[in-house]
């Protein structure tokens, strides 16, 4: 009997991602290709390609072995507040507070999407991009993510994106010292011109986002300390609030 019009059907492919998400989430270490391939009974190079693209949007991560990754979260959204919605009235705090731009972040995978902005009013402002994907490294958000990462993900991370040793070395310094003081600083040699703190937000002991207020260097390193501790401050409102919900 011919398929009757609008009827759902299995889609291999669409079966084997399900597939590989579902194991994946089953395992407490973990699961290999040769894994993976054997559950599937499928060819390693189908399901190489397969678990590279969840790789590369977030849903699966890589550190020897693939387990489910950040993006996997964001369908779970409805598990805690929505944390944009919540972290609002900070953003709104900050950006009255000191008329710069301000940012809440999240992480997908290996790149960090802004999803929520509240711009500066000034003429001469920091305007970055909503919903739009950007590498980890070297962004200050990007770094705050990476301070707080599992160690595995973090040291492959940077053994794959900084060829250099002494780079490296210099990179996992300035993410031990975030992870320390919980707040990463832009970088006078990534953005010579652009000043900023990132601070992360956690629900519960999950880190959920980065809140970053940036602007004209000139600004913003006048005011660097009382912009780091009120940022600080509404990180932890946010997640006060988080928390009450």
């Amino acid at each position: 009997m011919p398929p009757v019009p609008g009827e759902a059907k299995e889609h291999r492919t669409v079966s084997r991602v399900m597939t590989i998400l579902e194991l994946v989430s089953q395992s407490a270490n973990g699961l290999s290709l040769a894994q993976l391939a054997a559950a599937l009974d499928a060819p390693r190079s189908s399901v190489h390609y397969i678990v590279k693209g969840l790789v590369a949007t977030g849903y699966l991560t890589e550190n020897g072995a693939y387990t489910l990754g950040p993006a996997v979260g964001t369908l779970l959204a409805t598990q805690q507040p929505p944390v944009d919605r919540v972290a609002r009235a900070s953003l709104e705090s900050l950006h009255s507070l000191f008329d710069e731009t301000v940012t809440l972040c999240v992480r997908i995978g290996e790149s960090v999407v802004n999803i929520d902005i509240i711009e500066s009013t000034q003429p001469i402002r920091f305007s970055p991009a909503l919903h739009v994907r950007r590498p980890l490294f070297p962004s200050t958000a990007g770094k705050c993510f990476l301070a707080y990462a599992d160690q595995r993900f973090r040291d492959t991370y940077l053994d794959i994106h900084i060829e250099e040793t002494e780079k490296r070395r210099r990179a996992r310094e300035e993410l031990d010292r975030i992870a320390r003081e919980g707040i990463g600083y832009a970088s006078k040699e990534v953005t010579p011109d652009l000043g900023g703190v990132a601070v992360p937000v956690f629900h519960g002991d999950k880190h959920v986002a980065v809140l970053t207020v940036a602007g004209p260097r000139t600004r913003i390193d006048t005011r660097l300390e009382k912009i780091a501790d009120a940022t600080k401050t509404e990180a932890r409102h946010v997640a006060e609030r988080m928390m009450a919900q």
